[in-house]
């Protein structure tokens, strides 16, 4: 072959330099799924973060431009009389990501939009497209994996953005932004400053309230039963009393749960104590016979792969993680590459994914496990992704991994899920035998496993695999009609019915799901919404509602039903889906919802003179007549008169008392409380004034000397720490925990003093401004230097001006008050206003009080105009 000729040679040179300079612009959410894709990619490809959205409605006043400002359409962020045209901004915070996209632009032959495939993804792409508006090709790349194959594939066969999504998540976001910017300052205006109200929260509250409700009206029942210990063979097992005389004796579910008494249909006897002790003091002396055996084989199928509300219930239930933790461990889990995308209501698996599950399970376990294909049934209206969420296609074992705590644990539960759904069903033989004890019959019931099938991939990494297989079953010995066994014991045991359970988070999602309110990427914000805004506080896992949530839930109710209505909100999810799915449009539909003859607009001009506000922060709550509770300004209070004298009563609810607990009993020992007054503890050394031991809103606390109208001189305050029992508080005590903040001495290697304290969330040690919580079993009476240096020397994830150490919550908005150490000192900060404590006053000393003084005087001040130069 000859040589090429010269211009030839060089116009291929400068073709390959052309060709290899090219850039490819891919945008991502997040910098950790931009690392991972980068690394699948080539040097052509520059691959980059937005941080999730880069432009959204105004989230506060400050962000709506100066001609906006006094209008509706700046008040809501939606000009709902111009065909509800949305007021997108581009937040200052997301100002130079922006302006650095559009840099990366200008070099760029093209872009790959390369956001999540839910439509919150395909909305972020959109906006990115109009904030850009960039002049060389635009493609849209979905994939559900992070891996090199989808990332190629996803390459391969780019689509155009797909408007029917985009119109669908941004008709849910201005849906979303009428209803909290309008209902919720009538909850401002009518119960308490800071309230809020949602589409989808307000709806998932009323159900925990009603749960509460439930639980309230419930009236217990006793009931006894007789559980007796035998042998044969050398095997124990248990039989359980179920009739006596003929007739069937009471369980839990024949009693009324609004009475506590028998059904009035049930042929069931009550069993009573006397009656129960007698049966189990006759019968180890009395001959057992085996009346009748069954025998029933059952095949156990697995539940299909976990989707996004299934993934959250099974965090909760087999973790304890929370909706938000789960979510946020799978977030990271899928943008490393480990699992398929999280955000999905589809429980489907691809054939390549099949095909991988069976490999990874005839190596595992042998050919014999291994099912046939099996495609399970999606909910009606599963629309966010087209399979469920699984490990990604190498299926990489949990202890192969490298992974760690709750990445480790989840991953593990979702390997497990996905093996499982694709392995025979569990062979099982369930086993019932009914014993003849004289007039009484007794009942055993037992079951083996037959053939492990899909059980066999939950044992997996256990020590002894056969070990972990006999602990799932409840085997009985042989037993034939006419085998006569041993009794060894027999116990009476008493019961008692138990109300509804509380919704956990787990059950929580759960009833979301059912019921169609919500998508499965909301529910775990919806959920740490309505926590974080105090309406529901965990109490063992169970989610109780507060005062304030009973209180917004009677106002919804009364006058804006629908909206916390889940037949409602759920044909509201239907017909978002009906818009995503182009059979419904989304202009005809949001002027219904608003303005329409009945529409939100209206209403609420109807309803809102109609709202009495003092019968709005009146809760209502059985068994409390004669009393009144109320949601004040500063937190729930209960108010009466006093049944001699006639005088009014009040007093502020303890944060430990919640509408469930809010018996008459425990509101009149709070009465009582406030009744008695302060109680004098002996004097103070250093200014001879009674120390006084009172109650308030946040708990017991002590004070030095009496109340005074002098703003400048108020009396010294200290909570009494939770570790302290009051029937053991006594003025030696009283005197410690009012001279804290004490000095434990000095930083060996800072020189400055370490001090234990007690502040508003509890005892604590500082050091130039570190915080560290004392925990028991330590004690801020008689923690010593050497371990507070020890507390001192562990790493902290919060330090200085960062997030800062809560003070408590302003009572206006909800929202924190912290305390923070600056540049220029210590400071408070609520909001957007700090506020520098003076220096003649401790930060350690701070009080909510104190702090909302401070940021109310700078709050009032003109801002300092900087000098030109």
């Amino acid at each position: 072959m000859g040589q090429i000729p010269w211009p030839f040679a060089e116009m291929i040179v400068i073709l390959y330099i052309c060709q290899s300079t090219r850039m490819h612009l891919v945008i991502v959410e997040s910098p950790t799924k931009a690392k991972t894709i980068r690394k699948f990619l080539g040097k052509e490809y520059e691959v980059v973060a937005s941080m999730g959205h880069v432009r959204d409605l105004p989230s506060n006043s400050d962000e709506v431009p100066a001609k906006y400002k006094k209008t509706e359409f700046g008040q809501l962020g939606v000009d709902v009389e111009n065909n509800f045209e949305p007021l997108y901004i581009v937040s200052s915070k997301k100002a130079k990501t922006v302006s650095e996209l559009k840099k990366l632009l200008k070099d760029a032959d093209d872009i790959y939009l390369a956001t999540d495939e839910d439509r919150e993804g395909e909305s972020i792409s959109w906006h990115l497209l109009e904030i850009l508006k960039p002049k060389v090709p635009v493609y849209r790349m979905v994939f559900h994996e992070i891996t090199k194959s989808a990332i190629e594939e996803a390459l391969s066969h780019p689509r155009s953005i797909d408007e029917k999504l985009v119109r669908a998540q941004e008709t849910r976001r201005i849906l979303d932004r009428l209803v909290g910017y309008t209902v919720s300052p009538v909850l401002w205006k009518k119960i308490a400053y800071g309230l809020s109200a949602g589409r989808v929260q307000s709806a998932a509250l009323k159900a925990i309230v009603d749960r509460e409700r439930q639980r309230m009206a419930f009236k217990k029942a006793g009931y006894w039963d007789v559980l007796a210990g035998l042998t044969k063979d050398t095997s124990s097992f248990e039989a359980k009393l179920i009739a006596t005389e003929g007739k069937r004796i009471a369980n839990g579910k024949d009693f009324d749960e609004d009475t506590g008494a028998l059904k009035a249909k049930t042929d069931a006897i009550l069993l009573d104590e006397a009656k129960a002790k007698k049966i189990a003091e006759e019968v180890p002396k009395s001959e057992w016979k085996v009346k009748d055996v069954t025998e029933k084989k059952v095949s156990r199928r697995a539940p299909p792969p976990f989707t996004t509300s299934t993934l959250q219930q099974e965090g909760n239930r087999k973790l304890g993680l929370s909706s938000r933790e789960t979510m946020r461990t799978a977030q990271s889990l899928y943008e490393h590459g480990y699992i398929t995308y999280m955000r999905t209501d589809s429980v489907n698996l691809s054939a390549e994914a099949v095909k991988a599950i069976q490999g990874v399970v005839t190596s595992r376990f042998g050919a014999e496990y291994n099912g046939s294909a099996r495609h399970d049934k999606a909910q009606a209206g599963a629309q966010e992704a087209h399979e469920a969420i699984r490990p990604s296609l190498n299926f990489t074992a949990p202890h192969e991994t490298g992974l760690s705590g709750a990445e480790r644990d989840l991953y593990e539960l979702i390997w497990m899920r996905a093996l499982a759904s694709q392995m025979k069903d569990a062979e099982q033989l369930q086993v019932s035998v009914r014993f003849d004890v004289g007039a009484h019959e007794f009942q055993s019931n037992g079951m083996r496993i037959l053939f492990p099938g899909f059980l066999r991939a939950y044992v997996e990494g256990a020590d002894d695999v056969d070990q972990a297989l006999e602990d799932k079953e409840k085997p009985l010995p042989e037993l034939a009609i006419g085998d006569q066994p041993k009794c060894l014991s027999a116990d009476a045991q008493s019961h008692e019915t138990k109300p509804p359970a509380r919704f956990t988070e787990a059950s929580l999602v759960q009833f979301m799901e059912k019921e169609g309110i919500g998508r499965p990427s909301t529910y775990a914000s919806v959920i740490s919404t309505l926590l974080d805004r105090g309406y529901v506080v965990k109490q063992g896992g169970g989610l109780a509602p507060s005062f304030t949530a009973f209180a917004v839930t009677q106002v919804l109710e009364r006058h804006l039903s629908d909206l916390v209505d889940v037949r409602f909100t759920s044909k509201m999810e239907k017909s978002l889906d009906d818009i995503a799915a182009g059979k419904q449009e989304w202009l005809p539909y949001l002027k219904d919802f608003y303005l329409g003859d009945n529409g939100l607009k209206h209403r609420l001009a109807s309803e809102l003179e109609q709202i009495d506000p003092e019968k709005a922060k009146t809760v209502v709550l059985p068994g409390l007549e004669g009393m009144t509770v109320r949601v004040g300004k500063f937190g729930p209070y209960v108010e009466t008169t006093l049944p001699n004298s006639g005088a009014p009563v009040k007093a502020s609810l303890p944060e430990n008392v919640l509408p469930g607990e809010a018996t008459r009993d425990r509101i009149n020992e709070v009465l009582k409380d406030a009744q008695k007054g302060p109680t004098s503890l002996g004097n103070d050394e250093e200014t001879g004034l009674p120390i006084f031991l009172r109650s308030g809103s946040y708990g017991p606390y002590l004070q030095i000397g009496e109340d005074t109208d002098d703003k400048k001189n108020k009396p010294k305050r200290a909570s009494v720490p939770k570790t302290v029992p009051l029937e053991t508080l006594d003025l030696a005590k009283a005197r410690s925990i009012l001279a804290l903040p004490r000095k434990l001495g000095v930083h060996p290697e800072s020189g400055k003093e370490i001090k234990a304290g007690l502040g508003r969330f509890g005892p604590y040690i500082v050091h130039d401004g570190d915080f560290r919580s004392i925990k028991a079993p330590d004690d801020v009476l008689e923690i010593q230097l050497p371990r507070a240096l020890e507390m001192l020397a562990q790493p902290k994830g919060v330090r200085g001006g960062g997030a800062g150490k809560e003070i408590g919550k302003h009572p206006e908005d909800g929202k924190p008050v912290t305390l923070h150490s600056g540049k220029y000192g210590t400071y408070v900060k609520h909001g957007k206003i700090n506020a520098t404590i003076p220096k003649d006053q401790k930060p350690e000393d701070i009080t909510l009080e104190q702090a909302i003084t401070l940021i109310t005087e700078r709050a009032s001040k003109p801002k300092a105009k900087r000098s030109k130069r």
